[in-house]
């Protein structure tokens, strides 16, 4: 399985405005600054982001984004959805017709890897961003996240 940068940056950019977020909006050109993330890659995923209700945008002086949610409320799982980021570890694409081996049955392991699916969702379902915000301690030691 392989995450997008898409993916990957969606929560990177998500943590970074639920750390420096909290009192005024941030700026996506600073987050692209803190995070090294392009900031017209940056633009395309908050439009997603904020259509999805994660986040809201404030205009103007001062203006940026901030978490339309609490931290508590936004689940990883949540981020990947509005990005349109896709769990996929089977390689058939789940397509009926053509299944696993084009013949229009599922390969030996098809429900191995198809498990494996269900259980990172399961994953990205149960760890929420303010997890991630509080992974690191004050004093930047990294702390586990709690399941």
């Amino acid at each position: 399985m392989k995450i997008t940068s898409k993916g990957r940056y969606a929560v990177l950019a998500m943590v970074d405005i639920a750390k420096f977020g909290e009192d005024t909006p941030c700026n996506l050109s600073h987050v692209s600054v803190r995070q090294n993330i392009s900031l017209s890659y940056l633009e395309q995923i908050f439009n997603d982001l904020k259509r999805a209700n994660l986040v809201k945008s404030q205009k103007g002086p001062g203006g940026g984004y901030k978490l339309n949610k609490e931290s508590n409320e936004i689940r990883i799982l949540d981020i990947f959805n509005a990005i349109d980021e896709q769990i996929k570890t089977t390689g058939c694409g789940n397509d009926p017709k053509s299944s696993c081996s084009g013949t229009g049955k599922k390969c030996l392991t098809h429900n191995f890897w198809e498990n494996l699916e269900g259980v990172i969702g399961n994953y990205l379902n149960s760890v929420y961003l303010s997890d991630l915000t509080e992974e690191y301690s004050i004093s930047g030691e990294r702390r586990a996240i709690s399941e």
